[in-house]
């Protein structure tokens, strides 16, 4: 395996997949002459031609519309919003156009659809700019939700929802680019919907997903030297939820603490904290706890954004708190 960042992996699956299926192509603002916002399609210009890498002005309307026309007929777009608040202004598209078109026309047309939109705080964008809204658009039934937290698993699920005849939503982190980890250098895909238990461990559940394992991982090393060994649940998926690891996990340990940077009301740890009291309700042995970011619009200021986000001695001090 080769240890690389999370940009170079998401590159390495737009690659392969362009190169695999001429009817792929990529759609947004600065994908193209100035290499991706972060980076991700540098060069891709010059290697696939303006055919391909299409570079638009500032409209997310045109760019959601255009790209839902193009898989209708038979294309596979992979449209990209400069950040996932930028859905906003295409939200019609996003929830109600590409994730029922599949259902209102009788399966008529399919929709093979990947939309790539980074979330999360933590590079001082400000408070429009910094948002994990991620639960909002899980919401809405048709539309599938990904999100990685991993090289090895940004790769293999983005070359999975390219090669998917349905809509889906890929959310990266904006503070996740530069993170590394092994991938395997054969080709290979990860099945979409599939949670993934991350570390082993015997007193606590962690479920989490995209920056939230991160934190996780560092947390777990901190709280194993104390003697308490986690175990994590990386959900990857939102849409499809696959809870059946949480559950096997929690009813081994009897003990959960969700971690998400998205808000604590109505999130994404709400509905896991309800799954589990639904279906594993006998082997609770403590109030599940949730760890998120401050329910503020997040500051500018670097101080006050880092103070509102989640971080590792929040994760440790809740693990402690329900092992009380």
């Amino acid at each position: 395996m080769a240890k690389i960042t999370m940009r170079e992996a998401i590159s390495q699956a737009l690659t392969e997949e362009m190169d695999r299926d001429p009817a792929v192509f990529i759609i947004g603002e600065e994908v193209g002459v100035w290499g991706g916002t972060y980076a991700v399609t540098k060069g891709f210009y010059d290697k696939y031609g303006p055919e391909r890498i299409k570079d638009t002005p500032i409209a997310e309307n045109a760019i959601i519309g255009a790209a839902i026309g193009a898989a209708m007929v038979g294309q596979r777009p992979i449209a990209e919003l400069m950040t996932i608040n930028f859905a906003f202004s295409a939200m019609d598209y996003v929830v109600n156009q590409a994730p029922k078109l599949h259902y209102m026309f009788g399966g008529q047309f399919m929709v093979p659809l990947v939309i790539r939109a980074v979330g999360g705080g933590g590079r001082q964008l400000g408070a429009t700019h910094s948002q994990t809204p991620d639960a909002i658009f899980a919401h809405f039934p048709g539309l599938k939700v990904v999100s990685p937290g991993t090289p090895e698993d940004a790769k293999g699920l983005l070359k999975s929802a390219i090669r998917s005849n349905d809509p889906i939503l890929f959310i990266e982190h904006a503070t996740m680019y530069q993170i590394r980890g092994d991938v395997p250098d054969e080709e290979y895909l990860i099945p979409i919907g599939k949670s993934k238990v991350q570390r082993e461990g015997k007193d606590v559940t962690i479920v989490t997903y995209c920056k939230g394992l991160e934190l996780s991982m560092k947390a777990a090393d901190e709280l194993s030297n104390a003697g308490i060994e986690v175990e994590i649940v990386d959900l990857r998926t939102l849409r499809p939820l696959d809870m059946e690891p949480v559950l096997e996990s929690f009813k081994k340990t009897n003990r959960a603490v969700v971690v998400e940077e998205g808000w604590k009301s109505y999130g994404v740890g709400s509905e896991i904290v309800s799954r589990i009291y639904e279906e594993a309700f006998d082997y609770v042995d403590a109030p599940i706890l949730r760890v998120t970011q401050k329910e503020v619009p997040l500051p500018y200021n670097r101080t006050l954004e880092q103070a509102a986000l989640p971080q590792v001695p929040d994760i440790v001090a809740a693990v402690k708190e329900v092992l009380k």
